[in-house]
């Protein structure tokens, strides 16, 4: 079967509410802008958002925010939209913080069949707080368990037919690892070409981890987010 979709809200139709979703991109950049915007159109609710933040103010997962439709966000940075602060204090949504390492890590275990690590990083802290603590050759660690989700929404330059996926310098942020920790993938792209027309040593996402893919008709340029 053909994982090329035309329709976006086909595609969206493994998101089901209550699901846990990974979301490419930091803040709108390799942000899988063409999906969320989808997303926003699709009655869904309680869903727990895993990114490096929740979009911008308005845009990008800051959409989907403003809707209500995110339960608990967790990542690194949601101090790029004010509205999540807002509304973190007014008891609208959970938020779990981790440092961005570690919630790469997380989801590289996730995608690695591991299920959790121990880090440094927290130790001593407030992040630190609930977690299994475990000193080896006398230093501290805690336990962070790895992450998996229901979907992940990646964004990447190019894909084959096939599901092969390329990508364009910063956009490979967290998108390959998002790849390989969820049940479903969907992925949004510039170009679809056709199987051998990709360079092998240029793919990072191998066709097996890619289950839908979408032509890309949002694209953030120097003037913002534009639909082409």
């Amino acid at each position: 079967m053909s994982k090329i979709q035309h329709d976006i809200q086909q595609a969206l139709s493994h998101v089901k509410t209550g699901d846990t979703v990974l979301v490419g991109g930091f803040g709108l950049i390799g942000a899988p802008l063409t999906l969320i915007d989808g997303l926003t159109e699709k009655d869904v609710r309680d869903l727990t958002i895993v990114s490096n933040n929740l979009g911008e103010s308005g845009k990008g997962l800051g959409i989907l925010l403003n809707q209500n439709k995110i339960k608990k966000g967790i990542g690194s940075y949601f101090t790029s939209n004010r509205d999540v602060g807002d509304k973190y204090q007014r008891g609208e949504i959970e938020l779990e913080l981790l440092p961005q390492g570690t919630l790469a890590e997380s989801m590289r275990a996730g995608g690695a069949g591991i299920g959790g690590y121990y880090t440094t990083t927290g130790v001593g802290t407030d992040l630190a707080k609930g977690k299994e603590e475990r000193e080896i050759d006398g230093v501290k660690y805690i336990l962070e368990k790895a992450i998996r989700a229901d979907v992940a929404l990646i964004r990447a330059h190019k894909a084959d037919t096939l599901g092969n996926l390329v990508y364009y310098k910063t956009a490979r942020n967290f998108n390959p690892l998002m790849a390989t920790a969820a049940k479903t993938v969907i992925v949004e792209v510039d170009e679809i070409v056709e199987p051998g027309e990709l360079d092998p040593e240029a793919v990072v996402t191998p066709f097996i981890y890619v289950d839908v893919i979408v032509k890309a008709q949002q694209v953030l340029t120097k003037e913002g987010v534009v639909s082409v």
